[in-house]
């Protein structure tokens, strides 16, 4: 029995010293090595079992294992024109002071920026809901839906019936359901899709038998492609919590989703089969359309961002950008915990005369997230950038703007989950037209909340403080 005991204790020792040495090989952030190997060390063998759970990234190599096709479609540029096939846009297209950002991307995103295209805003599910509704009923072809949450109530139920009618058409339906998002409502969505024989797949689903080692990697993407040619995409949700207009619904969120049409159209598409390939395993080539005609002048690419990559593009990008900006930098998120990276680069902005202007929600669905923000934002505050908080409702919304011409929107916030671990999806647009609609918008936020100065920070209570501060510990994993 003595033997056993030390077999089992040099067992436990072995495991952890071999998990830290894993953390400290593999690792790119030197704080996240030294959480993890202190985790590991310090509670053999609990720590090294959450890193092994939570700590290893186990979908690069099967997500680099997907990207061939995907990477030669989007090589080969996407769109048709009248007459013909509209070209990557040639430099001359973008601003002067946009060519550093345009060229970055191209090379962070190994796809072209592709004109022709046209993009409308639409406010909370008021707006968003029915157009979605609508182009579901018009598919003739093919409906791609994916989406983070799918709740069962009322609004749910109205897509369950669209995506059977579709699918009762001949129409080729596809949805896929995060499997960690799947369980925001009972009965699960997923059930509803399935006795109404819409094809439906899941991400990762979390499970006790084998234990799911994925369980940290969410797909938080908002994708709906009818028919390859019109696309909706933003920070939206299904389900009647955006239903907004509705004072006395508790839980209402306000968001912006928004609707899409031509080439870039071609691009959400292939996102979208490349994540169906992920969550069945399938191997059918993913189809290339030649794209839609031009509907529009907005200059768009879509980026897909997710643990699967080298780099981490949009938070190389969303540092580009900053670092462009001229004249005014607009961001409106619901979850605000920046890297370093981009911390320097708002800093910097500030410095040099750029208007850098924050919003964040007073009132935040996840309570922790604030706390963990509010113990950093004085680091901005003291360089000149302006933060101000926007009264309940919770706001939903994600904007990245800067100056007069190039926005970021899409499904990811500004926090280190959206920015490392979820499966992402933004378009990046050069379109004065939208900016100039979404700018009026923000500045229409921003005259009724409230700024934060300075001193309310330093001024927080020591048992604040202390709650803030420990919060942002755990920035890494909120």
């Amino acid at each position: 029995m003595t033997d056993f005991y030390w077999l089992l204790i040099g067992g436990i020792l072995f495991f952890s010293w071999s998990s830290a040495l894993h953390a400290l090989l593999y690792k790119r952030d030197p704080r996240a090595a030294l959480a993890w190997i202190a985790v590991c060390i310090m509670f053999p063998p609990f720590g090294a079992l959450f890193y092994f759970l939570f700590g290893i990234n186990r979908v690069r190599t099967h997500g680099q294992r997907l990207g061939g096709p995907l990477t030669l479609f989007l090589h080969m540029g996407a769109g048709a024109a009248e007459g013909g096939i509209v070209p990557a846009i040639p430099p001359s297209a973008v601003p002067d002071a946009f060519q550093p950002i345009a060229n970055l991307s191209d090379r962070i995103t190994r796809q072209p920026l592709l004109g022709g295209n046209r993009v409308e805003s639409l406010s909370n599910g008021e707006e968003a809901f029915p157009a979605m509704l609508a182009a579901i009923a018009r598919a003739r072809q093919s409906v791609y839906l994916c989406t983070y949450i799918f709740e069962s109530n009322f609004t749910g139920r109205r897509f369950i019936a669209a995506l059977a009618g579709a699918v009762a058409r001949g129409v080729d339906v596809r949805v896929i359901l995060d499997g960690v998002g799947e369980y925001y409502s009972w009965p699960k969505a997923r059930w509803l899709l399935k006795r109404a024989k819409v094809p439906v797949a899941r991400f990762f689903p979390p499970r006790l038998l084998p234990p799911s080692i994925f369980i940290n990697l969410r797909n938080h993407r908002k994708i709906l492609v009818v028919d390859g040619v019109e696309g909706f995409t933003g920070g939206m949700n299904i389900g009647d919590r955006h239903l907004a207009a509705d004072s006395t619904r508790p839980g209402r969120v306000e968001d912006l989703h928004f609707r899409v049409a031509g080439p870039v159209v071609a691009q959400m598409e292939q996102i979208f089969l490349a994540d169906w390939r992920l969550c069945t395993g399938g191997e059918e080539p993913l189809p290339i359309r030649s794209g839609d005609v031009r509907r529009g002048d907005a200059y768009c690419r879509a980026v897909a961002d997710g643990p699967n990559d080298d780099i981490d593009k949009l938070a190389m990008i969303l540092v580009g950008a900053a670092a462009a900006a001229r004249e005014r930098i607009f961001i409106m998120t619901p979850y605000f915990l920046p890297n370093r990276e981009l911390v320097g680069a708002l800093q910097s902005a500030a410095l040099r005369g750029v208007a850098v202007r924050i919003l964040l929600p007073a009132k935040n669905n996840l309570p922790y997230v604030k706390w963990a923000s509010d113990n950093m934002l004085w680091e901005l505050l003291q360089h000149g950038v302006r933060i101000a908080y926007q009264p309940p409702p919770f706001v939903h919304t994600k904007l990245f703007l800067v100056d007069d011409v190039y926005t970021i929107m899409g499904s990811a916030n500004i926090d280190p989950r959206s920015l490392r671990l979820n499966f992402e999806m933004v378009l990046e647009i050069f379109d004065a037209e939208l900016n100039q609609t979404l700018r009026t918008r923000f500045v229409q936020a921003l005259a009724r909340s409230r700024e934060v100065s300075l001193a309310e920070m330093d001024n927080r209570s020591l048992p604040v403080r202390i709650r803030d501060a420990l919060c942002w510990l755990f920035t890494p994993y909120l």
